[in-house]
């Protein structure tokens, strides 16, 4: 302990270590900490390099700086935590092209495959309003046990 009372960047240096991965293992990127760690790492540096000193301006240094880097990547994080993948490919069953066993519209309906009555509803992106009993239609996602399907 009395040689992080000497040398202050080493225990920046190990609070950020250890933000870090609680960081990764426990939240899961999700944001506070991983600012938190990033001041302190910063901080360790500035030590380091002595342009601060002593334990007042390291901790406003460490606050200072999770603000700023809190406002700094708050939206491209979220950008990136947002991202939906393009095409989903969950499950075998999509993109097959199957007949509609009763009208689809965006609420309810059923297709028909493998003998089986499936539940299904039009995709949020279609253009049409229904597609008629008997019409091939093809399965773009599954929500729970509904396909969301779109007319061929």
């Amino acid at each position: 302990m009395q040689h992080f009372l000497e040398n202050h960047h080493h225990l920046w240096y190990v609070i950020a270590g250890v933000s870090f991965l609680v960081e990764l293992s426990i939240m899961g990127l999700s944001g506070p900490l991983l600012f938190f760690a990033i001041a302190s790492l910063t901080t360790g540096i500035l030590v380091n390099v002595g342009f601060i000193s002593g334990w007042p301006s390291e901790i406003l240094s460490v606050g200072i700086l999770s603000a700023l880097i809190a406002v700094l990547l708050w939206k491209p994080l979220k950008r990136l935590q947002n991202t939906k993948q393009k095409t989903d490919n969950s499950s075998d069953m999509i993109g097959l092209k199957v007949p509609a066993s009763a009208d689809i519209t965006l609420t309810a309906g059923s297709i028909r495959y493998s003998g089986i009555n499936w539940q299904a509803r039009l995709a949020d992106n279609c253009e049409v309003e229904s597609i008629g009993e008997n019409s091939q239609c093809e399965i773009v996602a599954i929500t729970g046990n509904t396909m969301l399907v779109k007319p061929v």
